[in-house]
């Protein structure tokens, strides 16, 4: 770390040069845990942050500079526009100075929304419904005639969503029994129910005969007859059949709402499939019927990006010379960006944080704006080593055009082409959120800093390889790109599945391992619950926290959850009370009962060895493994520092959790399991080059315990580490598919010509 006077002269230098307003200036930053850190950044350049996990770099990018900017902009609408935009709290900084408008592209998924896709989210689809609209033939209207989300374009009977649910029959009952044998499977119907008995006695049919022996007309009205009104002894009520009501109560809500019964019946029950009249190209007739040079736009927008770009430079036509232009431009972005695989109708929200990210960025990289502020989080992340470099040169390409470009990153290649490199640390959570070290990239080797010395650390390949103890065969795979792939995984080892993004690893593994039985997938995908869920409670450590301050108090358990009895009355254990200001928008403040501590004045006076329970929820993870070294606690929050989380807060939102660190708080849950195979997904995401080493020595004990460990993974230092290696490609999309090498690392690097193969024989040989 700086020492007070290296400290003193970087928060003081050229301030001649801040105060003309060629640097970003920050004074006493205490958003989350930054210890009133003040510094210039120099603005017109790329500054790369980086630091461990929890040390601060978010905290200081995206929750001070860019937070600020963005509320700054806001406060200039009128209060009615505000009213329909987010309420932006100041952050807890002295002062901030010659901000620019900030441009945050970072990896949060871009919904969920049906109707958005790679097109719509780039404007790309619009150029190509303005460009089909004026050349297509026959003509069939303007550029909504070809809009999915328009009711000029779209297909009456899937209103432009492309897909119907079909309902498995023999989810919704059992043709092998009668009604009074209880033959209706749905939730709701048990036997002498309501919901039965109105089926039972509607006199449609008899209760007593077995389903498989009703008459066409009876299997219609059990299942599809339409809302009726019908007589049940001396009541009136409503009959529908079973399909018609399973749609209605089902397909109307969100899954992830539903009760865990309700919901594993609609997964069984509901499957999603192609729309029949518009064979889920979203579009109605008329707009299929219009073609240039014989395809209609869902045939364009089905075609992998690069090579729509090869068709849309077929097109001659001088009338619509600026919009053939523009969307010839933005498809070329895609593919520069690494994106050509995709295609213009895929949904938006399944896209990775990666690739969402990447979408974004495309929206700027044409744009005629100059001296803004875009700000990145790990924009290397999902990419193969090979696409970093591509990546890098759009981050420099941002810059060369006037604007400040701030990223927050973790891999060398990337911190390598910064002019001005901010460190933060030294460790995480309260042992960080300080400068270590704010120079250009020559003085960080130097610095004495954690980032500094292990900028150029590589792992080498392992001296001896571990035996499989066993395979797992994988036969004739062909899910999305995968080409009829066969393959052996190695049990008992750890294997790296890698390939360039595209390549099909997503799809053999999860795909085609994930679902068996016995294997354990710990991914990036958001964790459920609400904004009352934390570390303490998704991994179970609350309760015996909880029933310790029971014991030592003479009490009951209850009292210690802000769920229960013991929450403070006024925000319901939430510790913020959020308040509707009519025309602005919803504002949270600290609850003024509680202060935040979410509990009654009463619970908060029982101690545990000199602390209350709100006390005890604001440790770090590594804190309260000291303060509770044993038991039950103290196993939970062992796994939890092993996956390296000790910096987390154990009281601390899940909401507020990245993908990485989701991903390695599902890991620690399922980690007492022996003989089990584990699937991660990129686990180095967000991961300082320190703490790689740390993850390798993770996945090490988990295989030495009689696990199979599976990672699909990017970086290096896994790839060498790993004891055998699947690598899919040759190239991304329709190029992917295939296994283009299954051996140990060191087969890869002595004989391997694969992309994959080229970057770590120079990673290893660089060692």
């Amino acid at each position: 770390m700086l020492s007070s006077h290296q400290a003193s002269t970087v928060q003081s230098r050229d301030h001649s040069a801040a105060d003309s307003h060629d640097h970003i200036q920050v004074r006493g930053a205490r958003e989350n845990n930054l210890r009133g850190v003040s510094l210039e950044i120099p603005k017109r350049r790329l500054t790369v942050f980086t630091g461990v996990s929890g040390s601060g770099k978010s905290s200081l990018v995206f929750d001070t500079i860019a937070a600020e900017s963005r509320r700054l902009i806001d406060e200039t609408y009128t209060a009615f526009v505000q009213a329909f935009m987010p309420s932006l709290a100041r952050p807890d900084v002295d002062a901030l100075h010659n901000l620019s408008a900030a441009i945050i592209v970072d990896q949060e998924r871009m919904g969920a929304n049906a109707r958005s896709t790679v097109g719509t989210a780039t404007d790309a689809h619009t150029m190509l419904r303005i460009i089909f609209s004026r050349i297509a033939e026959p003509h069939v209207g303007s550029a909504g005639a070809f809009s999915f989300n328009l009711a000029e374009g779209m297909c009456p009977r899937c209103e432009g969503l492309g897909k119907a649910t079909e309902i498995d029959v023999d989810e919704l009952v059992d043709r092998e029994l009668s009604l009074n044998e209880g033959a209706i499977k749905a939730p709701g119907y048990p036997v002498d129910s309501w919901s039965w008995q109105v089926v039972a006695g509607s006199g449609l049919f008899d209760p007593a005969v077995k389903l498989k022996d009703f008459t066409p007309e009876q299997w219609d009205d059990l299942l599809h007859k339409p809302a009726t009104k019908l007589k049940y002894g001396t009541s009136n009520f409503t009959y529908e059949g079973l399909a018609v009501r399973v749609r209605r109560s089902y397909l109307g809500k969100d899954r992830d709402s539903l009760q865990p019964a309700a919901r594993a019946f609609a997964d069984r029950a509901l499957r999603p499939a192609s729309c029949p009249s518009c064979g889920g190209t979203r579009l109605n007739e008329a707009a299929l019927s219009a073609r240039i040079r014989g395809r209609n736009i869902a045939d364009c927008s089905a075609m992998q990006i690069n090579e729509l770009a090869g068709f849309v430079r077929g097109i001659g036509n001088p009338a619509i010379g600026p919009v053939l232009e523009g969307l010839r431009s933005t498809l070329d972005s895609l593919v520069e960006i690494g994106l050509g695989y995709l295609s213009l109708d895929r949904e938006s929200g399944t896209l990775s944080g990666g690739e969402a990210q990447r979408v974004k960025m495309v929206r700027h990289l044409n744009s005629s704006l100059t001296d803004v502020t875009y700000v990145f989080d790990e924009p290397t992340a999902g990419l193969h080593p090979h696409d970093i470099q591509r990546m890098n040169n759009l981050l420099l390409q941002l810059r060369d055009k006037g604007n400040t470009v701030l990223v927050v990153e973790h891999k060398p290649e990337t911190i390598a082409i910064a002019d001005h490199v901010v460190d933060l640390g030294p460790g995480a959570g309260t042992s960080g959120g300080r400068i270590c070290y704010a120079g250009d990239l020559d003085g960080l080797p130097a610095s004495g800093t954690l980032t500094g010395r292990y900028l150029d650390h590589r792992v080498r390949l392992r001296d001896d390889v571990r035996k499989p103890t066993g395979h797992l065969p994988i036969r004739n795979a062909t899910l999305h790109n995968l080409r009829d792939v066969s393959v052996d995984l190695p049990l008992g080892v750890l294997t790296v599945v890698t390939g360039v993004a595209g390549s099909g690893k997503s799809s053999l593994i999860h795909g085609h391992v994930a679902g068996l039985d016995g294997v354990v997938v710990a991914d990036q995908s958001p964790i459920r619950g609400s904004r009352r869920s934390n570390p303490a409670t998704y991994t179970g450590v609350l309760d015996p926290i909880r029933t310790a301050f029971a014991k030592a108090n003479g009490v009951k358990a209850g009292l210690f959850s802000a769920n229960s009895e013991g929450a403070c009355p006024s925000c319901k254990g939430i510790g913020l009370i959020y308040t509707d200001l009519a025309m602005m928008a919803t504002v949270a403040s600290v609850c003024e009962q509680c202060e935040g501590r979410r509990f009654t004045p009463e619970v908060l006076t029982y101690r545990l060895r000199g602390k209350n329970i709100s006390e005890v929820l604001e440790m770090p993870v590594a804190e309260a493994r000291e303060f509770f070294p044993s038991g039950q606690a103290g196993t939970i929050l062992d796994r939890l520092v092993s996956v390296g989380l000790g910096y987390l807060g154990l009281g601390q939102p899940l909401t507020t959790l990245s993908g990485g660190e989701r991903q390695r708080l599902k890991l620690a849950i399922h980690m007492a399991r022996n003989g089990s195979t584990y699937v991660l997904d990129e686990p180095t995401t967000g991961l300082h080059l320190a703490d790689v080493d740390q993850l390798l020595s993770l996945l090490d004990r988990l295989v030495d315990d009689g696990n199979t460990v599976i990672v699909i993974e990017h970086h290096q230092a896994v790839m060498a580490h790993a004891d055998w290696i699947v690598d899919l490609g040759p190239g991304a999309g329709h190029d992917g598919g295939q296994v283009v090498f299954s051996g140990t690392p060191g087969e890869l690097v002595a004989n391997g010509d694969s992309l994959t193969a080229i970057h770590l024989r120079d990673y290893v040989n660089r060692s």
